[in-house]
Order: C-alpha cells, then structure tokens, then sequence
C-alpha cells in the first residue's frame, strides 16, 4: 500500500517517451525500430498543451512532418524563444546533439523517424564528400515531398506486420537523401548529375531482388553488390527503370500472381504466401491497387 507521500510522488512522476512527449497525452503512440532507422507516429487531441525538455545526446537526428494543420510550438535557441507554426506537410528537423526546449501548443498529429549519427555520416560523405553531417534544424516549413513519404509511412506503422524490410530501409534512406540534398551541404553537382545502372548491374539487381520471395534482402546488400552506396543505388536504380527497387518487386510478383490466377487452381491465400505477401488481406489490397480490381473478380473476368 502507498502512503500519502508515496502516492503523491507516483502521481508527480508522469512517465515521458523517448523523445520527451507526455505518454499519458498521447491518444496514438506507434513505433517501428527497423534497426538502423527509428519510425513514430504521434498524436495529441485538439487543445492540448504540453513541453518537451530534452538534453544533448548522441541519437543523431529526429525529422517530425505534420499530417495536419493547426498545431504550433514555441523553441528555445540559445536564450531566445521563437515561434512556430504548423500546416499539413509542415516539417520540424531536430539534431538531438543539441539541448531541447518547446512548449508545444494546440493538438498535433506527427510522423517521426530518426536517423543515427552514423548513417547521416556516411550518408553526407557519399553525398558531398564531407564527412561532417551538416543538416540545418528548423520548424515549420512546408516540404510536400516529405508529406507525401509520411503518408506512407503512416500506412506503413499501421500495417507493421505487411513492411518488408526492403521496403522500410527504402524509405529511410530516401528520406535521409532528400535531407541531406535539400537541407544540407550536399553540392550541387552531387544532386543534378544523371545516374543510371550498367546492364550487369541492373540485371545483378534484378536477380537479388526476385531470389529473396519475401522481399528480405536488404538494399545495402544490394547496392554493395553493384559496388555503389545505398543512396546511389536507389537513384540509379529508379533512374534505370523508373521505378524504385520496392516497386518493381510488387510489379513482378503481381505479374507472377496473375499468371497463378490464371493457369493454376490455387486458392488466393496458396498465391498470396507463393508471391511472398504477408497474408490473403495484404495481396487483395496491393493486387487491387495495381491492377484495378480484387484478384477474385480478375480471375473471375480472365478465366470466363
């Protein structure tokens, strides 16, 4: 039993999470560790106030994008506050290298990720040649490339059980570039040159792609094997095909499905777990956005 003393102290003690929000405040609290690249989506209801008073660390670096209008924060920088208001697509960056104060005002509703220290290293050498990350902090600025990844990413830390590893290392590492490329030290030389796969190094990628079912190998697999950093790797590989390496594999399994819906008997789930989809759902679902239709009335249409 708590004495008066024990209780008012549990009550004073208000449990924060890892990136210092109120976890009693949070009405949707989602994570994805993916290992290398940390994913959150947070949200408070309309008219909450709260404060986020974070100390330096080692984490690297934290970039929230806002999945809808009307939250705003007031930061301290050195002695002095500024504020800051948020629209859909507003973006926050946050380097945890540096002491964090904000009074965070009105509900938000944020998809975060966060990037360690050493892939934003070897992500700016490969970059701009500097081996110092340089990615200016700032809030509140409209980026609607980011918003159109959140939105994804929301999707994605909803379905957690459906996100290939191929797919979620796909998305850091495009964030990461884009960050870089647009709020960094990257030259500009680094960001317009055209860059293309060779026909060994395409085809070498291709293969790895379709040899693992499940969508299990990794891009830096891939990308070492064609002797070329992940961020290259992607870049080439979309310009090649114009479609990221996560696309085309969905393309070519949805190709071999409707060859099965076609010339085989099996049921939806015997295809669905053939072409390396997590479930009957997750394959209707990207069958039907691909295609224009469930799987069922496509084989239905097909077969007569």
């Amino acid at each position: 039993m708590f004495n008066d003393n024990q209780a008012s102290s549990a009550i004073a003690v208000r449990p924060k999470d890892s990136l210092g929000c109120l976890s009693s405040q949070l009405y949707k609290d989602l994570e994805l560790d993916a290992g290398e690249f940390k994913f959150y989506r947070k949200c408070t209801r309309d008219g909450m106030t709260s404060a986020v008073n974070m100390p330096a660390s080692d984490r690297g670096l934290l970039v929230g994008v806002s999945l809808r209008s009307g939250h705003s924060r007031r930061i301290l920088s050195g002695h002095r506050w500024t504020s800051h208001d948020f629209e859909k697509d507003s973006i926050y960056i946050r380097d945890f290298a540096d002491d964090y104060r904000a009074e965070l005002r009105r509900g938000f509703d944020f998809v975060l990720m966060e990037l360690p220290q050493a892939f934003m290293t070897t992500a700016c050498y490969e970059r701009s040649g500097s081996s110092t990350p340089r990615v200016s902090s700032l809030a509140g600025r409209k980026d609607p490339i980011l918003g159109h990844l959140a939105q994804i990413l929301s999707l994605t830390l909803e379905r957690q059980s459906e996100a290939s590893p191929l797919f979620v290392e796909q998305l850091g590492v495009m964030i990461g570039t884009h960050l870089i490329d647009r709020y960094g030290n990257a030259s500009s030389e680094s960001k317009s040159k055209s860059r293309r796969l060779s026909s060994l190094q395409e085809t070498r990628a291709k293969d790895m792609l379709l040899a693992k079912a499940r969508g299990n190998v990794s891009i830096e697999e891939i990308a070492n094997a064609c002797n070329l950093s992940r961020s290259y790797f992607i870049r080439a590989f979309s310009e090649t095909t114009h479609r990221t390496p996560h696309q085309w594999l969905l393309e070519q399994r949805i190709d071999r499905a409707r060859d099965l819906l076609k010339h085989s008997d099996s049921s939806l789930t015997e295809i669905a777990m053939t072409c390396g989809f997590s479930d009957q759902s997750h394959f209707t679902r990207t069958f039907s956005q691909l295609v224009g239709m469930p799987p069922g009335m496509w084989r239905r249409q097909t077969t007569g």
